[in-house]
């Protein structure tokens, strides 16, 4: 399936892993409907280093990556859940409760730290690093988007966008929490047309 650049737009990466399904021009893509798919949208988001993720499409057996792949929308349709209960208003300690799901799959990480040269080879610097044992190991900083999310961003400056059949979510970290498009130039600017029209029929 051919599709269109995956959309980053949401001011948080947790968010835009929930904005991998969206329906920009009238037309509903889902990013991560298979594996190949979801290879595409990792390397979009710069989650999986690209060597990391050619390794791991080549080891992968028939069928595997795709199994990933329903487990990345699984993870996104319980997120998604989440969020839209908890939106609008700042997130409690209660509702640790409910992020089983995310915790357990923050358990399955094999990070470790390294020593490595500094930027442009300065000073030296510790790095963390991950082990990508098995395809299933994609996930894991989709996990940790999501987790960063729950954690340090605001509930009450979640929204959706106010375009017509749009389902993108962000975080307003405008100064007066004004913004109220995914994109001004796709739905605010189709919202602006809209008006005119509206206006131009009622002076008719």
């Amino acid at each position: 399936m051919d599709r269109p650049p995956a959309m980053f737009i949401a001011d948080s990466l947790g968010l835009d892993f929930l904005n991998s399904v969206a329906t920009p021009d009238d037309t509903p893509v889902d990013w991560i409907n298979d594996g190949d798919g979801l290879i595409d949208w990792l390397a979009q988001a710069r989650l999986v280093p690209p060597d990391e993720l050619h390794a791991l499409k080549a080891r992968a057996t028939p069928g595997e990556l795709d199994k990933v792949a329903d487990e990345a929308r699984a993870l996104r349709e319980w997120f998604r859940k989440f969020v839209r209960k908890h939106a609008g208003r700042p997130l409690t300690a209660a509702s640790l409760k409910e992020l089983g799901p995310l915790n357990s799959l923050l358990e399955r990480d094999e990070a470790f730290s390294r020593i490595e040269s500094g930027h442009r080879g300065g000073a030296l610097s510790l790095r963390t690093k991950r082990r990508w044992r098995t395809p299933q190991a994609m996930l894991l900083p989709v996990g940790e988007a999501l987790a960063k999310f729950v954690c340090e961003e605001d509930f009450t400056d979640v929204k959706q966008c106010e375009g017509h059949n749009c389902t993108m979510l962000f975080v307003d970290h405008t100064r007066r929490r004004a913004r109220r498009w995914c994109i001004m130039a796709v739905c605010g600017n189709r919202a602006k047309q809209a008006a005119h029209r509206s206006r131009l029929k009622g002076q008719q």
